[in-house]
């Protein structure tokens, strides 16, 4: 696979306003980011340079020195020899490859932190946006007895099953852009736990299928986003009968919990 490295220059001084550009450049194909060098794969640099060029220029702080072809080799086994494998807790091991998602960005650490004081024993969990695999292979870990993973993207799927077999646990990784709609024959379409640390915007757009996805007194955890997005999320999270549980923080970076109303307990099953 050819890939294409970005030099940009970035004098952005808030973390947070420096992740925003790392996400939002992500969307544009970058899936790999190494201090100020940006890698792309080719055939998505020849697409979309012209959105990535204009981005660069339109965003304050950054500059795009130089875009330039990586010499064919093997780019992931020359990357990893850089990034040592960190064990996370649990013993959990991840290799990224080309995913975002080694367990130890605030919005994940955050999310582990908080699925480590839970019991999940024969509880089902879906993570939405799994990348790397590291949430749902922390569910499995912690006693769920079915966790589903979908992703987007091919490449996080194929890294999301490859961790999987890593840690020696068994997740569902499915290619995806959404939840899919629960099937009454199908005993694994509705879960007790649902975990997206994905972008704003998407977790929105998903909204109603999280809402639908949910056993009676389920529970949803978001992350991916600053504490201006929180209003509208919570809004949102309201009209499709999810209560509002808890707000937490790990820096600039947010995650809201919320229980599905339609529960004729006062706690949830988790």
């Amino acid at each position: 696979m050819r890939y294409h490295v970005l030099h940009i220059e970035t004098t952005i001084e808030k973390e947070w306003l420096k992740d925003l550009f790392d996400q939002h450049i992500g969307e544009l194909g970058v899936d790999t980011i190494d201090g100020e060098d940006y890698y792309i794969q080719s055939d998505l640099w020849e697409q979309n340079h012209e959105d990535i060029e204009a981005f660069c220029e339109y965003y304050e702080g950054v500059r795009l020195l130089s875009a330039e072809q990586c010499p064919d080799a093997n780019w992931n086994a020359a990357w990893e020899a850089e990034h040592p494998i960190e064990e996370l807790p649990l013993g959990v091991r991840i290799i990224p490859h080309c995913a975002f998602g080694a367990g130890h960005h605030e919005t994940t650490s955050m999310l582990i932190n908080r699925l480590l004081s839970m019991d999940l024993t024969g509880k089902k969990v879906l993570d939405h946006g799994t990348g790397t695999g590291v949430l749902a292979i922390f569910a499995k870990k912690l006693g769920a007895a079915y966790v589903q993973a979908i992703d987007i993207d091919e490449k996080s799927v194929e890294n999301a099953k490859e961790n999987a077999a890593l840690n020696e646990v068994e997740i569902d990784v499915r290619l995806g852009d959404s939840v899919p709609a629960p099937q009454e024959e199908e005993p694994n379409s509705v879960f007790d736990l649902i975990l997206a640390n994905i972008h704003r915007n998407i977790l929105i757009e998903n909204m109603p299928s999280y809402a639908a996805a949910l056993v009676p007194g389920g529970e949803l955890w978001l992350s991916g986003f600053y504490e201006d997005d929180c209003p509208s999320l919570i809004s949102s999270a309201k009209s499709h009968g999810l209560h509002h549980q808890a707000t937490r923080h790990n820096g600039e970076w947010y995650m809201l919990q919320f229980m599905n109303a339609h529960c004729t307990s006062a706690s949830s099953p988790i």
